[in-house]
Parts: structure tokens; sequence; C-alpha cells
């Protein structure tokens, strides 16, 4: 796993260092994030079929070199991101539930496939907007359940959401979801299945138990005791969001010019400018950008110099996003028992030599 840092090795969840995250606008395969809820499934790229059925008039049996030869064949470079990023910060406020993921829970990749909308299109689904689209993956949860989600038809019609066999130019690894996977720009990981075995049109979500039990953003005063997981919202887009990935938190640097460098990212919105304070945000500072403008699914890189004084300093950024939003403060701002969604500013502590 090149160095990944482990939180769990049944299920596999792992995540680069922020150092490898940033060094590269497209993240490699070695260091992008690992996020799995089930054993990783070894298939055989000859057995596969991929099922499409629910609400259309044309059932579809593909496997991988039908996909590929009847279907035009699409790139998008998008971010992909779990729900969980950043839940450490959440965990250090009130302990919370989860992988304790810091902020390498997310990369950049180039993504190889066929639209998803085409696929629909010639199963000839039905395509009002309150239907659903359900995906089923080879991943077994439990003895019971194998891995499921959905999305909206709306997003599935979109067309920048993927059936993928293929990640920045290379067949996708098992641990990515070998052979075939859902990518969904804008919106949290697990509504991008891996090993995805079926696709159904539905008049309801996915039941599956990630689909109707997790991944749900609840208030801070509902703790695990007292949920109703028939409620809260279910998590679909990704908030606006930005993280430090140099210095490294709890590093000692010389005086003087220090370069300060991270990400940002804002979904279906562009980030127009990220603020960078070396007080704890009592004062800020424009960082300049690094963007991919014909890829709004992509993220920006962003990088200041910041002229520091001996002494302990509390680095902090926050992103703004064209629709003139930006990032709460505190995390206690979105703290909830689940660790979702960590979108306050990101912190880190360096000492000044």
């Amino acid at each position: 796993m090149h160095d990944l840092i482990v939180h769990s090795t049944e299920p596999l969840n792992a995540e680069p260092s922020l150092t490898r995250l940033r060094a590269a606008f497209v993240t490699p395969r070695q260091d992008f994030y690992i996020r799995s809820h089930g054993d990783i499934p070894r298939l055989d790229a000859a057995d596969f079929v991929l099922r499409v059925a629910g609400l259309i008039s044309t059932p579809l049996s593909l496997n991988l070199s039908t996909l590929r030869e009847r279907f035009p064949e699409r790139q998008v470079m998008a971010v992909m991101q779990c729900a969980g990023n950043r839940r450490a910060d959440l965990n250090a406020l009130h302990p919370v539930t989860g992988d304790p993921w810091g902020p390498g829970a997310i990369g950049n990749a180039v993504w190889t496939g066929v639209s998803l909308a085409d696929v629909l299109h010639a199963a000839a689904a039905r395509s009002e907007a309150e239907l659903h689209v359900v995906f089923d993956a080879a991943d077994r949860l439990d003895h019971e359940h194998t891995f499921g989600a959905s999305i909206p038809m709306t997003k599935a019609l979109c067309p920048d959401v993927l059936l993928a066999y293929a990640m920045n130019g290379e067949t996708l690894s098992p641990e990515h979801g070998f052979p075939l996977r859902v990518v969904v720009p804008g919106y949290a990981g697990v509504r991008s299945p891996k090993w995805l075995t079926c696709i159904r049109v539905s008049e309801t979500p996915s039941s599956s138990p990630v689909q109707q039990q997790d991944y749900k953003l609840f208030p801070p005063d509902v703790t695990a005791e007292t949920v109703d997981r028939n409620t809260g919202m279910t998590i679909q887009q990704m908030p606006l969001n930005a993280a430090i990935c140099s210095p490294a938190d709890g590093a000692s640097v010389p005086s003087g010019p220090v370069r300060v460098l991270g990400y940002a990212t804002a979904s279906d919105r562009a980030v127009t400018r990220v603020d960078v304070s070396a007080d704890g945000g009592h004062h800020w500072r424009q960082a300049a950008l690094k963007q991919q403008q014909d890829s709004p699914w992509a993220w920006a890189f962003w990088e200041a110099t910041m002229d520091l004084d001996p002494g302990d300093r509390e680095l902090a950024v926050r992103a703004w996003d064209s629709a003139g939003q930006t990032q709460p403060d505190r995390p206690d701002d979105v703290w909830n028992f689940k660790g979702y969604l960590c979108s306050s500013w990101h912190r880190v502590r360096i000492h000044v030599m």
C-alpha cells in the first residue's frame, strides 16, 4: 500500500500522508485513499456481467467488452472524497464513530468509462425526476447484505456520471473497484460503488443498510443512543472544504518565509478564493490558486508564502466558492456523532524557530 496510513485492515481503510497527497494535482493510484466497507472482491473480468433492470423497457446484460464497444468512451477529472474526510478534527472535540480520517480521505483522478446516462438511454429507462438509480455491488457487508447505494435520477442523467473501468489511464486495481465502478462527481464517495454488478431504476432509494441507515447527517444533540436512523439528512453532495497539507501539524520551521500548501474543493461550484491565516484566523491573506479550468469537478491547489517570526503559530485556511459562501469557523459548528462532513476551518499548529 506504499506507506498509506492504515486505519483498519478488515475492512481496508487507508489514506496517504498529506505531503504525498499534495505532491501531484492528479493523485497517483498508490497515493489515493482506500475506503472499503467489506472484503475486497477478487473478480475475473472474463466473467463480469453488468445487469440493467428495474423501470426500463429494455433489460441489458453487458460484459466489459460489450460495454466498451457499444458506448462512447468518456473521461472526467473528478475528486473522490469520503464523507468522513477530516473526521479526526471532530473526534478531537468530542468522540465520534468511524475511522479517524485526517484530511487525506480524498483524491483527484482522471476516470475513464462510459456515461451512465448513455446506458440508461439504451435500456429505455424511465427518467422522471422523482425516480432513483440503484447500484448493487459485489462486496459483502455481512452474511446477509452486499453493498448498495443509490442516487437521484436527476444526478444519474448528468453526462459526467460514469461507469468507470480505468483510473489515470490504467485499469482499475482491485482496491479501487476492478473491473467496474461508478463515479458520481461532487457526491460523497459512498455514492460511487466499486465492484458494480447491477443498475436498477426504482421508485425508491436502495434498500441497503448503507443507504437506509448510514451516511446520514444528524444535529449535534443526537447521539448513538438516541438516534432514529430513519431520520437525518441523506448525504449526497459534499460541502465546500479546504485543508493545509504543508507544513504538517506539530512541525518546526525556520523563521522567515514559510510556504503553506493545500487543497480546496467545492463539489458543484468553483473555488474562487482561499484565505490563509498565521494567527488562528484574526488576520488573513489570499493564497494563489491552481485550477484546471476545463475540469469543474476537480479540486484546486493553493499556496501562500507567510513571513513568520519565531514562536508558536496556529495556521488556518478557509475557502470561498462562486456563490460567495465560505466555511464555518469551528468544528463545534459542524460536529455530529458520526463525524461526517467536517468542513470547518482546517488548522495546524507549528513552532517557528
